[in-house]
């Protein structure tokens, strides 16, 4: 009973630490994982609430493993196959040069002797999935094109861990007791990962078919558990990696009909054991070792992460990354890992070093991971400004086709869709500014990235399913382009557009759309009527004139299409008093008494 009341009294406790942290770190731009650290710190070493930081963090290496899956769940296998360039290329030269440097760097320190300093490098090479991908969704960078390569990256880590536990045993002070041959060993995992892939394919969508028909909301999520702890589990015991089960369960389920609803199913709980992860590394964290080693750790932290940063930019921007993109993902891996723990922990137990040794690694990897947050907030400082413009993202059309489909998400488009949505109309946006796409995110908006000038990218958008193409591109010869584009490969398509100006709102009409609307008319219009009322004159009457000006300008625009720019003069309101200018102009200029700019929009003078 008393062990009962600790646990609980343990569980309030970081229930309590991570709802006051997290929020607070978030409001003050340090980011959630970074409260959930600190609270881990306060409650654990600096209090001694919770002095069993270990056990605490092997449960919780079960949020790592949730979140593999569902990262998993958004890779369907053709789009990893198109990433396995990043993965096999990118990811093994940074695995193998960051490890060979911080092995050499340990090596000539006299820290470790050969084989202990190639498993400290090694180990030190690897980042933290949880914490990066943490960071990605927090920031929604998860599908920018810099954030699928720093993915690819993590996975060829995650990978690695295996043939590095692989070697430790032949780097062991004592021969290993191992029954079993490296050939075995092999040939056991690669039968693990065939029958996963087995039972994906043959038994995965059959059971969740059986489940769903029942209704049963409880064992559906019971299912979803299972598979992810089955897949783990089965992966652990062939020798890989918890999380590479759960990741492959997830790619194999990643084109089932019930992805979404695995992944609701599965968030709560990777949430709270994601968070409960980095509690535990900060409860697991020896404040003796530290003040033991402190010149050690100043040290070493520093050159840690200033390595594998510069070792990151220089090999994604020889990938072809823009120093942008290579600068976020240096800084946004530079920390060490949480498959750093396991492999230090396995490394003492088989004698290659101390536990001291052990203990100062976690510690040097503990400290890397809460200055992470720091550093990927460091980056922003060293981007530049034209790079950030030009800016891509990966263009992922997961989930598109609509009624609508709205090309360009600016402030005209923005009001329309609002009109849409609130009709309860599915819309399909597409814009080609990546700042764009990220801003929308964080009100709720789910906006393709994508250019709408290529017919590719309308292909994957859905247009062969819209009823209505909304054409709302800020740049006049854009919308042309889009327009004629639509035309000559879907004919019937009905093409609403979004106008320049009056001279362009003909030319969009000679083009044949279905509807035309120039982008300052409306407002015009509002406007001047608000500011009658101002004047006093009655509302119904401020109304008609309104309504008056709306008619007249359609039937200039009608008489424009027939005989020209200059045609239906008589139709607009204008005084006989011209203003004089303020400089006498050096030539005198010949004007008809009612060439207004505004109501022309500055197409008479081009005209003539």
């Amino acid at each position: 009973m008393e062990t009962t009341t600790i646990i609980y009294s343990q569980a309030l406790m970081l229930l309590a630490g991570a709802v006051i942290a997290a929020p607070l770190f978030k409001r003050l731009g340090l980011g959630t994982i970074l409260g959930y650290l600190a609270a881990g710190i306060l409650i654990g070493p600096v209090a001694q609430q919770i002095t069993e930081g270990e056990e605490i963090l092997h449960v919780s290496e079960l949020g790592v493993v949730f979140l593999l899956f569902i990262i998993g769940l958004e890779l369907k296998p053709s789009r990893l196959w198109q990433m396995r360039r990043d993965i096999f290329g990118l990811g093994t030269a940074q695995v193998v040069i960051t490890g060979a440097v911080l092995s050499f760097l340990i090596a000539f320190s006299g820290l470790l002797g050969g084989a202990g300093s190639v498993v400290a490098g090694f180990g030190l090479a690897l980042s933290s999935t949880a914490f990066a991908m943490q960071i990605l969704e927090e920031n929604n960078d998860t599908n920018t094109r810099y954030g699928q390569r720093a993915f690819s990256i993590l996975l060829l880590q995650d990978l690695a861990i295996v043939p590095l536990l692989a070697i430790i045993p032949l780097m062991a002070a004592q021969a290993p007791e191992d029954t079993t041959t490296p050939i075995e060993d092999f040939a056991i995992a690669i039968a693990a990962v065939a029958a996963l892939f087995a039972a994906g394919r043959y038994l995965l969508n059959p059971l969740f078919q059986v489940i769903a028909r029942t209704g049963a909301r409880d064992v559906m999520i019971a299912a979803a558990l299972l598979v992810v702890m089955g897949a783990a589990t089965m992966m652990q015991l062939a020798g890989l990696s918890m999380a590479m089960g759960a990741f492959l369960a997830g790619v194999l389920l990643a084109e089932s009909s019930y992805r979404h609803e695995l992944e609701a199913d599965i968030e709560p709980f990777r949430g709270i054991l994601q968070a409960l992860f980095f509690m535990a590394v900060g409860l697991s964290l020896e404040l003796q070792v530290v003040a033991e080693n402190l010149l050690s750790i100043i040290i070493a932290v520093p050159v840690l992460m200033l390595v594998k940063s510069l070792v990151l930019y220089g090999l994604c921007r020889a990938a072809g990354s823009r120093h942008n993109d290579a600068v976020r993902i240096g800084l946004l891996l530079p920390q060490g890992g949480e498959f750093g723990f396991v492999l230090f922990t396995a490394a003492a137990a088989a004698g290659v070093f101390s536990q001291a040794t052990s203990s100062l690694l976690v510690a040097i990897v503990t400290l890397s991971m809460a200055l992470t947050p720091v550093a990927a907030m460091l980056s922003r400082r060293l981007m530049h400004k034209q790079d950030e413009l030009a800016e891509e993202m990966e263009e992922d059309f997961e989930g598109a086709g609509a009624d609508v489909l709205m090309i360009g998400f600016s402030r005209f488009a923005q009001i329309a869709s609002q009109i849409l949505l609130a009709g309860g109309r599915d819309v399909t946006i597409i814009d080609h500014s990546a700042a764009r796409v990220r801003q929308a995110a964080t009100f709720g908006f789910r906006i393709y990235f994508g250019d709408g000038t290529r017919l590719d990218v309308l292909r994957a958008a859905g247009i062969e399913k819209a009823k209505i193409v909304a054409v709302c591109t800020q740049k006049k010869e854009v919308t042309d382009k889009i327009i004629d584009l639509v035309h000559a490969e879907y004919p019937n398509a009905r093409i609403f557009a979004r106008s320049y100006d009056r001279l362009h709102t003909l030319e969009l009409r000679a083009r044949g759309v279905d509807y035309e609307l120039r982008e300052t008319f409306e407002s015009g219009l509002l406007f001047g009527r608000k500011t009658l009322e101002a004047l006093g004159v009655n509302g119904d009457e401020a109304i008609g004139i309104m309504d008056d000006i709306r008619r007249r300008d359609e039937a200039r625009l009608v008489l424009q299409e027939a005989e020209g720019i200059t045609a239906g003069r008589d139709m607009l309101h204008s005084r006989p008093v011209r203003p004089e200018p303020l400089v006498k102009p050096k030539r005198e200029v010949t004007q008809p008494d009612d060439a207004l700019p505004d109501l022309a929009d500055e197409t008479l003078e081009k005209a003539e």
